[in-house]
């Protein structure tokens, strides 16, 4: 009954906010069928650059103080009329909403881990939000010592987010960061875990990442630019004091470099570590050390990048020094800055990409690509022992897991494939046998047998044959019929692995093939697959995804008039780049948060994250890369033409795409396209990137998607 009172109260709001809108001139009130989309007022601007200058209509909409009444009328009339749009199909909205809420096992926790006698974990509450971050004394079985409540905390807030949470080495304080705004500027808090009572200790503007010192009496964190929002300096907050007598522990003027704190698995060694695209160096202090002086383990060098673990008084180390898929070596720390002194661990190969590792006192696990999937790989100190932990499927990702303590020879990871929910497992060494601690519930009716998984490999224009996983509901025949859902990623080296996700069901079940293409951009098949689509390659990550769509509509698999893209952020901009490149081959496009101003951002380092960019786009200052990257950025590209259906989403608050690109981008799409498809902009005005907090909130936003992609098909159900 609640439900239904919700609804008929945002239907009056809706009702309220076109007629308010409509009176300012901003939509025409009518029915959602002949309602006419908010247009944008034209304030030409001129975008200075040492190449020439180009007129910008709507970068009026670009206010970083986000008070400007003008900019805010024209966001608001947007919702109005996304809110208007989607109206008549608000029952369907509705119900897949319940289907995706209907799949979680709302009072579910997160597997335990043991940390010097306490078993930490998370859990929800049937109706909660957020999470509980609680731990029991020496057993599953002692009384629950709840440490922080985020349902208590995010009351009466419209944005709230946990970020680290640290106890310190003395198991009586917690060191956690939270966010109420949704702009990454985070906020240091302390609590007494024995009493219950929050200290005074306050720092604002930080990443959310801490470490405490060896003593426990020293919080180290990570302060932000307050304009740029980059990480500048490593600060030490000791106990008690005022955050203005925060002593500096490091500073970085090199602002294509991010910073973040760790501590080593053996838990002596505290990290900062600072990494730039291409580059990397890592600084490390003792743990016990009252000054915590820190040294460079490694000076920076040109294209270098590392990392460090540190055990038995040496470092283990993955770097892609003469390794261009990087390599897994070990030294004393004294020596780690010798090459002469490295031992080699794993060598590099050609058809292995080392990702990441963990380091145990007999043996080291590492994440490795091979043949464009996440697997493991196990290698004893002593050598005897060296394999992969075999897969069932054909597509699938493996994933290091939490253990903390070098002593363990039990080994945790998480197997996952888009029809397996993430399954953790605890491999013993010594005995090579494999537990399933916890495979993630699916509730609604689901089975994993009721679903396929393929791995393909779609061939580009170049030749190049590009990986695509692919899930479908069995009985979905290949006959050219089934409705395509197809994502993309593919930049910064981030691949996208084909895990599962439990909404994808929602589509599958309603005949979908659901697809992850593997763009060139991520690091699939290793290091070259990430140069091949960034910088002066760029196009090969539009291109390929593309190319990925017509081989599945070719193949029959997929119908060629019921394809659907999406994409967000980088993967905005791939789907704002295909829109422009390929509009003819997509019944319709979501573009989230997207990346689609991309000279005027870069051109302007003022922008929070651009000079962090230079090494994944180009610097514009340089003529080769500002031609280049005005010939596919996705708002300079916009022309008279008919485009698919479109929607797009931002956040006002988004710290990594300004909510004006998209805001530019739809507007002056608006002003140019030919066609009669809806373009509808959707804008969370209380979040940021990542969207609304809250687990069931997130799920409003996924059913909006799924409402707007089977609306364009005429499925009501």
């Amino acid at each position: 009954m609640r439900s239904s009172l919700v609804r008929l109260s945002n239907s009056h709001l809706i009702a309220g906010s076109i007629a308010c809108l409509a009176s300012q001139n901003l939509i025409a009130a009518d029915s959602p069928d002949s309602l006419a989309p908010p247009i944008a007022q034209v304030h030409p601007f001129i975008v200075l650059a040492p190449f020439g200058k180009r007129e910008d209509d709507y970068y009026w909409l670009r206010d970083d103080t986000r008070k400007s009444r003008e900019m805010l009328d024209y966001l608001a009339a947007e919702n109005a009329y996304t809110d208007a749009k989607l109206a008549p199909t608000k029952a369907l909205q509705d119900k897949i909403y319940d289907e995706l809420v209907g799949r979680i096992k709302q009072d579910d926790s997160s597997v335990p881990v043991f940390d010097h006698g306490y078993w930490y974990y998370r859990r929800f509450e049937t109706g909660g939000q957020y999470p509980i971050f609680a731990r029991r004394r020496g057993s599953m079985d002692a009384p629950e010592e709840i440490m922080l409540d985020g349902n208590a905390m995010a009351a009466g807030k419209d944005f709230f987010m946990i970020g680290d949470t640290e106890v310190s080495p003395d198991g009586q304080l917690l060191a956690y960061a939270e966010d109420d705004v949704g702009r990454r500027q985070y906020t240091l808090r302390i609590k007494n875990l024995a009493t219950g009572e929050m200290l005074t200790d306050q720092v604002k503007d930080i990443e959310p990442n801490l470490v405490w010192s060896g003593d426990g009496k020293t919080v180290l964190y990570v302060e932000k630019d307050p304009v740029t929002l980059l990480s500048v300096r490593v600060r030490k907050h000791v106990l008690g004091d005022h955050s203005g007598h925060d002593t500096l522990a490091y500073e970085e003027h090199d602002h294509s470099y991010y910073l973040q704190l760790g501590k080593s698995k053996s838990e002596e060694i505290i990290f900062i570590q600072l990494a730039s695209t291409l580059q990397s160096e890592w600084h490390y202090a003792r743990a016990d050390d009252p000054r915590l002086a820190f040294k460079v383990a490694l000076a920076r060098t040109p294209k270098h990048e590392y990392q460090l673990e540190h055990i038995g008084g040496e470092f283990v180390m993955r770097t892609n020094w003469h390794a261009h898929n990087f390599q897994l070596v070990r030294a004393p720390v004294a020596k780690i800055a010798d090459h002469r002194a490295w031992q080699s661990l794993l060598p590099p190969r050609e058809d292995r990409f080392i990702e990441d590792f963990e380091v145990f006192k007999d043996y080291v696990a590492v994440s490795e690509r091979t043949d464009g999937l996440m697997k493991l790989h196990v290698h004893s100190w002593d050598g005897k022992k060296d394999f992969q932990i075999a897969a069932d499927e054909t597509s699938y990702a493996m994933h290091l897991s939490s253990t903390p303590g070098p002593e363990s020879n039990t080994l945790r990871y998480t197997y996952t494939s888009l029809t397996t929910p993430r399954s953790t497992f605890a491999y013993d060494l010594a005995s090579d046998q494999k537990t399933l601690l916890k495979r993630e519930p699916v509730l609604g009716g689901f089975d994993q047998s009721n679903y396929v998984t393929e791995y393909l490999r779609a061939p580009a224009a170049d030749g190049t044959l590009i990986p695509v996983t692919i899930a479908y509901r069995k009985g979905v025949t290949r006959d050219g019929t089934a409705p395509l859902y197809q994502y993309g990623y593919g930049s910064y080296g981030l691949s996208s692995d084909p895990e599962f996700r439990s909404n994808w069901v929602s589509l599958m079940d309603r005949g979908f093939v659901v697809a992850i293409a593997h763009v060139r951009g991520g690091e699939e098949l290793g290091r070259s697959w990430y140069e091949n689509g960034k910088l002066l390659k760029k196009r090969n990550t539009f291109t390929d995804f593309i190319d990925v769509t017509h081989y599945l509509v070719r193949e029959k698999i997929v119908a060629s008039d019921k394809v659907f893209a999406m994409g967000g952020s980088a993967g905005g901009l791939l789907i704002g780049a295909v829109a422009n490149l390929a509009p003819q081959s997509y019944r319709g496009i979501v573009a989230h948060v997207p990346f689609v101003d991309v000279v005027t951002t870069m051109l302007d380092e003022s922008i929070p994250l651009t000079t962090n960019e230079f090494d994944e786009w180009g610097n514009p200052k340089k003529h080769a890369y500002y031609d280049y990257m005005l010939s596919y950025s996705p708002y300079d590209n916009v022309r008279a033409t008919a485009y698919p259906a479109m929607l797009v989403t931002t956040g006002l608050w988004d710290s990594q795409v300004q909510y004006y690109e998209p805001a530019k981008w739809v507007a002056k799409l608006r002003a140019l396209k030919t066609d009669k498809n809806p373009l509808l902009f959707r804008i969370n005005m209380e979040a940021g990137h990542g969207g609304k907090s809250g687990r069931f909130e997130k799920l409003h936003e996924t059913a909006t998607e799924y409402q707007f992609i089977l609306d364009q098909l005429g499925m009501k159900d």
